[in-house]
């Protein structure tokens, strides 16, 4: 009996890696919009009554294809972060900020679906307990580790919680608490303050908006990465890619 069950469980799981493999394709070329799942049904050899047995709307699969978009990246970080040796927090750091470009740059269609608004109104945004929130935490707590990591390694300058005007440190609060790693309010704020750089820059570059002054933008890329590494006290970790 386990034999039949075993071999419908692994056809099920293949149709249903192929049927989002056929959806990450049709929103990568077409968008959201483009997203027909009688399209995606002819794709994968089903009809499309038949994929509703595997997904209950176009809603849940694209839900599940952001999640899996935020898999494979934070796979990416975590592999280039754990390649590094000796294991430096601030080379870790600076590495994943580098393997995101990367990502960003090599997969703009798919960054715009997971940074972007290409999937607004779509995913639902209070299913914080469903995959794509899921995994979106996940991602989120690649950074925050490693920002952890290289403040309790060598604690760098940050404001204190009297500093932090009232309405920001309660938000920094709510947000902390969230978070997989307990830091300090004003470690978070330092926190936000260099993703802000690093994800800012990277919008920028993806979405086309420095190409009135910039035709390749490693060079700023490096300079702000260098900045925030000054501020976070790692500039001896700040090792260029190429070395």
């Amino acid at each position: 009996m386990a034999g039949p069950v075993n071999r419908r469980e692994r056809a099920r799981a293949d149709t249903l890696r192929d049927i989002r493999g056929a959806a990450r394709r049709v929103l990568v070329e077409h968008g959201v919009e483009g997203l027909a799942l009688r399209a995606i049904a002819r794709e994968v050899g089903l009809t499309p009554p038949a994929l509703y047995r595997y997904f209950a709307s176009r809603e849940e699969l694209v839900e599940r294809v952001v999640a899996d978009l935020y898999d494979e990246l934070c796979d990416r970080l975590e592999e280039a972060r754990d390649a590094v040796a000796p294991p430096r927090p601030g080379v870790q750091l600076m590495t994943a900020a580098r393997t995101f470009r990367r990502w960003a740059i090599d997969h703009p269609a798919e960054f715009g679906l997971l940074f972007g608004n290409a999937a607004d109104g779509v995913v639902p945004e209070k299913a914080d307990d469903g995959p794509a929130a899921a995994a979106g935490r996940r991602f989120g707590g690649v950074f925050a580790a490693l920002m952890a990591a290289v403040y309790l390694q060598q604690p760098f300058p940050v404001p204190a919680d009297g500093d932090l005007d009232e309405r920001y440190r309660d938000q920094l609060r709510a947000w902390c608490a969230k978070l997989p790693v307990e830091l300090p309010l004003g470690v978070m704020a330092v926190f936000l303050s260099s993703w802000v750089r690093l994800y800012g820059l990277v919008c920028m570059e993806v979405f086309g908006h420095l190409r009135f002054a910039l035709d390749d933008a490693a060079s700023l890329f490096e300079a702000e990465m260098h900045d925030v590494a000054v501020r976070l006290g790692i500039e001896a970790d700040l090792v260029h890619p190429e070395e």
